[in-house]
């Protein structure tokens, strides 16, 4: 196997990482409430998913 014959100062790892950082969530809107709901997640508020019912709460009984 290959060895590292020197070692990497962590300025130089750090400046390689640069890129490796989290992007921001993509958020919409609901269309049946109108909450900001993150993508293919059903609607925590309604319980609805594209357009339909998907999970039963309180409200929707």
């Amino acid at each position: 196997m290959a060895h590292p014959k020197r070692k990497i100062s962590k300025q130089r790892r750090d400046k390689r990482r640069t890129h490796y950082k989290a992007s921001l969530q993509q958020l919409s809107v609901c269309s049946n409430c109108g909450a900001t709901v993150k993508y293919h997640t059903v609607c925590a508020e309604c319980g609805h998913y594209r357009g339909k019912l998907a999970i039963a709460t309180e409200e929707t009984l």
